[in-house]
């Protein structure tokens, strides 16, 4: 297992991620201003990863931003934040969010609570629970926890796509010099009704 400080947060502190992840990317995508994550409960001083994603809720849905890191050189709060400019920046998904988009995306954010550096994916892998990150010489990739059990995909399917997010081969994770890393983590996301935030 890593290093990482084991985080569980309660249903309201995963609710006030969502909402620092969502004050976030508006402040960004509104005024180009990196929002603070001023005075924060206690559960977001904690060195620990993030990820956040964005979602469009127009038509069939696409992905507008994803990004964040693993691992743990940053209080929570802070990652919280760098990870929601940084999806809604064009580095994500090749465009960047625009204010009259706002409205019709759905936020969600991918605590880290545990990390394990595996040399058998495919056996430890646990769809549902686990997130994966791939790393091959300079390149790196990763998906959320939540995408697998969304499509349908299986172990092996998961860690294929892992792999070409990293601009690698499908069958990368196969490899001995492939480093793959499986994430743990509680996943908080806004629902697209406007109700309150959900934990999956």
């Amino acid at each position: 297992m890593s290093e990482a400080q084991t985080v569980r947060l309660s249903y309201d502190d995963g609710a006030r991620a969502v909402e620092l992840a969502r004050e976030a990317v508006e402040s960004f995508v509104r005024h180009g201003q990196r929002e603070q994550p001023g005075s924060m409960r206690e559960a977001f001083y904690a060195r620990t990863g993030a990820f956040v994603r964005l979602e469009s809720t127009r038509g069939r849905g696409r992905l507008r931003g994803c990004a964040g890191a693993w691992d743990d050189s940053d209080q929570l709060g802070h990652a919280i934040v760098e990870a929601a400019i940084k999806a809604a920046s064009d580095d994500s998904c090749g465009s960047e969010v625009e204010p009259k988009e706002l409205e019709n995306i759905t936020v969600s954010v991918c605590i880290v609570s545990n990390t394990l550096l595996t040399n058998d994916p495919l056996e430890d892998l646990e769809i549902g629970t686990h997130g994966v990150a791939v790393d091959g010489g300079n390149s790196h990739g990763w998906l959320y926890p939540t995408v697998p059990v969304e499509n349908g995909w299986s172990g092996a399917e998961f860690l294929s796509r892992a792999c070409r997010k990293a601009k690698l081969s499908p069958t990368a994770w196969q490899d001995d010099d492939t480093m793959v890393t499986l994430i743990e983590g509680q996943v908080f996301r806004e629902r697209a009704d406007g109700g309150a935030v959900e934990e999956l």
